[in-house]
């Protein structure tokens, strides 16, 4: 797969778009002053106690509480304290790897409760986990976790463990060496984790994410000693700096960047994590926009409307609700012939080509939670089936834990898919003031009936005064031409003549009765 990363940026806003065959296939926005808060460390102080729920209310200085689970307080370090017994003991009896981990075994230890770990008044240092989403808070978690380009850093924790996908027993070992001997070496406190990426690469990169570490940590603690709760103790990186980090493969065939300071800062962190890369890193200078360029604005454009054409005809609408996110597939334009084996293999072809589409638009998005599929009905159960199979293999190219499953009595397919932010369509727009964010306003004709009933309930106050009614033109077009007879009823009601005067300053719904 030919992947490209195009980064726009101009000092307010940095939006990267991830293509896969010249299509856009994720999109992130970064703005400065609405950065998000995932991976950021607080000095928090508990806001309340919820002993029913298990949880506690934090604040962090955000405009709502964050939220934070007894689990995301004591169960990390109880796992992480049996995984590391666990594999103390397998590498004495030499069955290192063997041992499968369970984590309901004799020797889980009863969960301590809420009301037990913390008290309201009392400071903890958090991190965020999950962004604040519409009315919730964001999620905490009291174990931090920082992510380096090769290890993952967890000071709560005393651990040294290596990604199961290093399969290679000399190669665990070795890297485990060079953990452990930098940590003895500076006195090094805290666990790490050794990402898959590290296979491979010589001790000089596993000890520079160690440094990096152990001076971020350093600052963590010197800021939290000296800061008042609530305070932010530790910013993530920005934008473009965790996307290089996780992302960057030999996939990439383009870095395309259209500021110069951007490009700079990639420059220097592409040669410190990935060399090789370091000549795919391009300035882009051409004087139009780069999105434009590379067609990315035409499909941000598209990804905030609800209905997308497919290639045949065919057509998929979404709809965002607050439970969950309703995706309808048509066969729009494109209809096989009436015999029915030509309709269904019409039909089976219309849901094939709007699975890929479908999940495209899931991860352009950001769509998360519950998302319910509604194909076009099928009656041979093995196209059921195969639909079915196909989403499945189309998840697999989101990096977003997704699972896909079949509700065969009603022809849907539910993905569940794990939600960390907001989508594309909540960070880029905002509830229209019209509608409020309904998708629908009244119409000219109710308008016009709630004008007359509004003035038959005031009539007997006029005194004989002739009506002035101010209303939006749409409004004033209708009651002259296909609402007329409402003007005649106005004219009944109130005993007098009615003057209609047009404010294109009004909202389509509003209107002002004055007696002249």
């Amino acid at each position: 797969m030919n992947k490209e990363m195009i980064v726009s940026s101009n000092g307010h806003e940095t939006i990267v778009a991830i293509l896969e065959d010249d299509l856009a296939a994720e999109i992130f926005v970064e703005r400065e002053r609405q950065r998000g808060v995932v991976g950021n460390v607080y000095k928090g102080r508990v806001s309340k106690v919820l002993p029913g729920m298990q949880s506690s209310f934090i604040d962090i200085g955000l405009e709502r509480d964050g939220f934070l689970y007894v689990d995301d307080v004591i169960n990390t370090m109880e796992e992480f304290d049996k995984l590391a017994a666990d594999e103390e003991e397998d590498r004495a009896t030499g069955t290192e790897g063997a041992r499968p981990k369970d984590r309901n075994g004799d020797r889980e230890r009863p969960k301590p409760k809420i009301e037990d770990l913390l008290r309201e008044g009392q400071e903890i240092l958090v991190q965020v986990v999950k962004e604040p989403l519409g009315t919730k808070g964001a999620r905490l978690t009291s174990h931090v976790t920082m992510a380096g380009r090769f290890l993952v850093f967890m000071p709560t924790v005393d651990h040294v463990g290596v990604s199961r996908k290093i399969e290679s027993r000399e190669e665990r070992s070795r890297l485990r060496g060079i953990v452990r001997e930098f940590r003895d070496s500076r006195g090094f406190t805290g666990g790490v984790i050794i990402r898959t990426a590290a296979a491979s690469r010589p001790s000089e990169d596993i000890v520079s994410d160690l440094e990096a570490f152990h001076k971020i940590w350093t600052e963590i603690r010197q800021r939290t000693d000296s800061s008042r709760a609530p305070a932010v103790v530790y910013r993530e990186q920005s934008l473009v700096s965790k996307l290089l980090r996780d992302l960057l493969t030999e996939e990439f065939q383009a870095i395309r960047i259209d500021d110069q300071h951007e490009y700079q800062r990639t420059m220097e962190l592409v040669e410190r994590i990935m060399p090789s890369l370091a000549p795919k890193v391009k300035l882009y200078t051409k004087p139009y926009p780069i999105f434009d360029e590379y067609g990315v604005q035409a499909e941000i454009d598209k990804a905030l409307k609800s209905k997308v054409w497919l290639k045949s005809g065919g057509s998929i609408v979404i709809n965002q609700t607050e439970a969950l996110v309703a995706i309808d597939v048509n066969t729009g334009r494109y209809v096989g012939k009436k015999s029915s084996g030509r309709l269904e293999d019409t039909i089976v072809k219309t849901n094939l080509e709007a699975v890929k589409e479908i999940v495209r638009q899931v991860r352009l998005r950001d769509l998360g939670g519950i998302i319910v599929l509604d194909f076009i009905d099928m009656e041979e159960k093995k196209n059921r089936q195969k639909i079915l199979q196909t989403v499945e293999q189309e998840l697999k190219k989101d990096r977003s834990p997704s699972k896909a499953l079949q509700v065969s009595d009603f022809g849907l397919v539910i993905i569940t898919r794990k939600r960390v932010k907001q989508s594309l369509e909540r960070v880029l727009t905002e509830p229209c003031p019209y509608c409020s964010g309904t998708g629908v306003i009244k119409s000219c004709s109710t308008i016009c009936y709630e004008i007359l009933s509004e003035v038959k309930k005031v009539s007997p106050d006029l005194n004989g005064h002739r009506l002035l009614l101010r209303v939006n033109p749409d409004i004033a077009r209708a009651l002259n031409e296909e609402e007329s007879a409402v003007v005649a009823d106005l004219r009944q009601a109130t005993g007098k003549d009615v003057t209609i005067r047009a404010d294109v300053h009004l909202h389509h719904e509003q209107f002002d009765l004055m007696a002249v």
